[in-house]
């Protein structure tokens, strides 16, 4: 099993042997044993992203009728939400304010109780964070952390974005290799659990992963991505050139369907800066 990058370099070494290679360009390496967990286990980390929470009124996954949607991101749209970002987190990424943007509207879509908590996963690449490279070039398995953010839903809807901001920037920030060794001596001594799943929303950036590059004898892919937000509870962002010819971000997402409107009117709102913090 891959992650982004590792299937994205599988794919490739395929298509360069459809192309009339006799080898891939990158030889296939193995090496698991580089992500094993410490012997014996020792959990050195918090991992808010694996705690044993109660039941969640507001999980989608006790909905029957839901509905996928995708929202298309233009640049002119990163920049309205920019204005929205407090002076002193004016150099943050564009992942980390539509990410901030997507759990606030999805939170109050939602409707859960104000003092629920409400998580977001970000999956942060360990492939290139470290240096030197914690894992070898050719890799070809699962290569990031899971790192959570979490704040109640009345705190995500009352405050301004910069709240949230600055909780998915220290939830990334918390990325180091002691966390991954933590993480994987917790899948050791817990037997792999799974992620904490009430209140939670994933976001998984595929924006730089290539999968559109890959040609198999055609040309380049139009386009490189997943079909529909999979599972419920995750987003992916992908990159997209629209009929206008803009490129930008797709987001897919799933929704049950009384939240969708309400999604959308937040949503719209922070883009025409009816927010501000």
């Amino acid at each position: 099993m891959s992650d982004g990058p590792g299937l994205v370099q599988f794919m490739s070494a395929v298509a360069e042997m459809a192309r009339g290679a006799n080898a891939p360009s990158v030889p296939p390496v193995w090496e698991r044993h580089v992500l094993n967990a410490t012997d014996p286990p020792r959990v050195t980390c918090r991992h808010r992203a694996y705690e044993e929470v109660a039941g969640s009124t507001s999980s989608i996954l006790t909905h029957d009728h839901l509905v996928h949607r995708s929202f298309f991101f233009s640049p002119s749209d990163i920049t309205a939400l920019r204005r929205l970002v407090p002076p002193h987190l004016s150099h943050c990424s564009s992942f980390e304010i539509l990410t901030a943007c997507l759990w606030i509207c999805r939170t109050i879509a939602l409707q859960p109780d104000p003092t629920e908590e409400m998580r977001i996963i970000c999956l942060v690449n360990a492939r290139e964070k470290f240096n030197p490279p914690l894992l070898p070039r050719g890799y070809y398995g699962n290569g990031f952390g899971l790192l959570a953010a979490v704040a109640t839903a009345g705190e995500l809807s009352r405050k301004p974005i910069g709240y949230a901001l600055e909780l998915v920037r220290k939830a990334k920030a918390d990325m180091t290799e002691e966390y991954l060794r933590s993480t994987a001596s917790l899948m050791v001594s817990k037997g792999r659990p799974l992620f904490t799943v009430p209140g939670t929303y994933i976001v998984l950036d595929l924006r730089r992963a290539g999968l559109e590059k890959v040609d198999f004898g055609w040309g380049n892919a139009i386009y490189g991505g997943t079909a529909k937000a999979i599972p419920e509870l995750a987003s992916f962002y992908i990159p997209f050139t629209n009929k206008k010819g803009e490129d930008g971000i797709v987001v897919p997402f799933c929704l049950p369907s009384p939240a969708v409107e309400r999604f959308y009117k937040e949503l719209e709102g922070m883009l025409k800066g009816q927010l501000v913090s």
